[in-house]
């Protein structure tokens, strides 16, 4: 029997997408279309996605170079930049854990998450210019997060940096020793789902507001979504009832 891809597992809201293609997972072209079958079924009922690996050494070493051939490389930046809009524009948070090599695609899938959490052993690069060629996303993504200049030297230089190197860059929002990794995501995951999902929902959407307009476009469109859809929500009421009344708030996510 053929292992999957790509394993799926839905507890409550939560969906976990596991990438599983040995021994570095390289996303070939199949591979990036079950991710998408996946992420086009992640509906209202799902407030967090969880990208990791079921590989030891890598999170994923980047896209198959032999689907970089021109016969094939449409395709692949297809699939590839379709997976990464969706996690962009879903509601659900996104949430990356990486250990091992998260090199080229892989990387540039792997910042396209709201939250990364980083073992140790995490290893960042954009080895493409090695190739001749540059990676698309990271190229548009990488001087919103880090910065022109040190995005250029990221893309540039394709050289591989370290998890702690990728947490002072920015990048990774936490770096734990290897086998701290999963217990920090189960709680962070628990903390998460104590949250109210329509309010987790609402902050997604502002994030991307400040990320991609000006800031007083941005600004404006932040208070509207604030004023005209979160404060008309029973959770807003509650959390603020809740909190007048010293009690924890019991959300609907309504």
């Amino acid at each position: 029997m053929v292992e999957p891809m790509l394993v799926l597992e839905r507890t409550g809201s939560i969906l976990k997408l596991t990438l599983n293609r040995p021994p570095l997972n390289i996303l070939n072209i199949p591979m990036l279309q079950e991710l998408n079958r996946a992420l086009e079924r992640v509906d209202a009922d799902v407030h967090i996605v969880l990208l990791q690996s079921g590989v030891e050494r890598a999170f994923s070493a980047g896209a198959e170079v032999g689907d970089h051939m021109p016969e094939r490389v449409e395709e692949m930046l297809a699939q590839l930049h379709r997976a990464i809009v969706k996690l962009w524009e879903m509601d659900a948070l996104s949430i990356a854990v990486v250990r091992g090599y998260c090199l080229g695609g892989g990387m540039e899938l792997a910042v396209s998450c709201d939250l990364i959490l980083a073992g140790e052993s995490a290893r960042f690069g954009q080895p493409e210019i090695r190739l001749g060629c540059f990676p698309p996303v990271a190229a548009v993504w990488l001087p919103r997060l880090i910065g022109p200049h040190r995005a250029t030297e990221v893309i540039v230089t394709g050289k591989t940096f370290t998890a702690r190197e990728a947490e002072t860059m920015g990048l990774v929002a936490r770096v734990l020793p290897d086998d701290e990794v999963a217990a920090a995501v189960e709680g962070l995951l628990d903390e998460l789902s104590r949250k109210s999902p329509i309010g987790l929902k609402f902050a997604k959407r502002a994030l991307r507001y400040g990320r991609s307009l000006d800031p007083i476009t941005a600004l404006r469109a932040v208070e509207r979504l604030y004023l005209d859809e979160l404060m008309a929500t029973e959770d807003a009421r509650e959390g603020i009832r809740a909190f007048l009344e010293k009690r924890e708030p019991v959300w609907t996510g309504r």
